[in-house]
């Protein structure tokens, strides 16, 4: 080939080139544009609102930026994904640390409202006349509609000694009264013990970070007391975080699966036993009802497929969701449903729940029933 055709020749082929790496440049910076086009609106709508507003002084970018986020997650639909600002964030991790300030009672969400489920005995919940049972109307003026129990646990929360209102219906009354309630420092032992005769009746409110040391010092005082069969009472208990339930499961469920996780992805991590001084073989009754959710759902389908106790109530809430907190660099957090909890034989909590093996009605002595029970009666 002359030399100048093998010049033409090799410049086209420079030219292809160049043309091939800029298709491929610009069809690779399309697609990025494309798949970042919303986030670079949000972005650009930031940008306009800070650059061309009129009064300045009213653009408050904390602000803008918590309502951008609460706006994510309302549009979830997840009633158990939630967002926190910095001051709520900090008093849900005081309350899982076993002491915040507070009123001294639980709720759950009943039919639809935030229902009052226990009441501590002495608690300025119980001085206000809080009752379980009360549909909780609103808090501070702000009605409760469409709130998770994370919500309003945040807003309950906060410095002893400072007083919040709320409006609630009594269980079975028509008209609703308005509660002044004066916050206080709550120390919350989350485990209880009574003696029935031979039988230990240990119930368990809620599953906090000290829940598991404090069902060590119960086990040690029950085997004192020489007991010879057990009932967890986890009626109304509302759940906590899994490394909790995990430790306490292991107690009665000594190696194997624990719980399985199920991720968005449709991969699974399967959660094993974890090593307790304090184990038992006794027999064992669950009472559980429908308020209780997540955690002591996921320790009575444990126990329940293992075969180490007999569970008797009502259905339970059907909340299996693994719920994680992303702490953003402000302090707040977004509480976000990051994967499905499974009992060790694949039974999907979430929607469900967990089924007794005994139905026993609301009115039927439970505990006199877990006695009898665990007597062969």
């Amino acid at each position: 080939m002359p030399s100048s055709a093998r010049r033409i020749w090799l410049g086209f082929i420079s030219a292809l080139v160049i043309l091939m790496a800029l298709f491929v440049g610009y069809t690779y910076g399309a697609a990025s544009q494309s798949a970042d086009k919303n986030l670079a609106s949000i972005e650009d709508a930031w940008k306009i609102l800070h650059q061309e507003y009129v009064d300045p002084s009213l653009v408050d970018s904390a602000a803008l930026s918590q309502a951008a986020i609460q706006a994510f997650m309302d549009k979830l639909n997840d009633p158990h994904s939630a967002y926190f600002d910095a001051q709520m964030y900090q008093q849900l991790q005081n309350s899982l640390s076993g002491q915040y300030g507070g009123i001294g009672s639980s709720v759950s969400i009943v039919d639809g409202n935030i229902t009052t489920v226990s009441v501590n005995p002495g608690s300025p919940a119980e001085a206000s006349g809080l009752k379980p049972g009360d549909v909780i109307i609103e808090v501070n003026g702000v009605s409760t509609s469409g709130m998770t129990v994370e919500d309003l646990v945040a807003k309950v929360q906060g410095a002893a000694g400072t007083q919040l209102t709320m409006l609630v219906q009594h269980e079975g009354e028509t008209t609703s009264v308005l509660l002044t309630i004066t916050r206080a420092d709550i120390k919350t032992p989350s485990v209880s013990l009574q003696m029935i005769g031979d039988i230990a009746d240990i119930q368990i409110t809620e599953f906090s970070d000290t829940t598991n040391d404090e069902l060590a010092t119960v086990f040690q005082q029950m085997v004192s007391d020489g007991a010879k069969g057990i009932i967890l009472d986890l009626r109304d208990n509302p759940g906590g975080p899994e490394a909790t339930v995990v430790d306490v499961a292991s107690r009665f469920v000594t190696k194997g699966t624990i719980l399985t996780v199920r991720y968005n992805d449709g991969s699974e991590e399967t959660v094993k036993a974890t090593k307790q001084a304090q184990t038992t073989e006794l027999p064992v009754v669950v009472l559980v009802n429908e308020n209780s959710a997540s955690a002591s759902e996921v320790l009575t389908g444990c126990l329940q497929d293992y075969g180490k106790a007999a569970v008797a109530g009502s259905v339970t809430y059907g909340k299996g969701s693994v719920d994680q907190f992303f702490v953003l660099p402000d302090g707040s957090a977004i509480y976000l449903t990051i994967a499905r909890w499974l009992t060790p034989n694949g039974h999907l909590i979430e929607g469900t729940g967990i089924t007794p093996d005994f139905a026993l009605e609301p009115s039927v002595d439970q505990v006199q029933w877990a006695v009898d029970h665990l007597h062969g009666k």
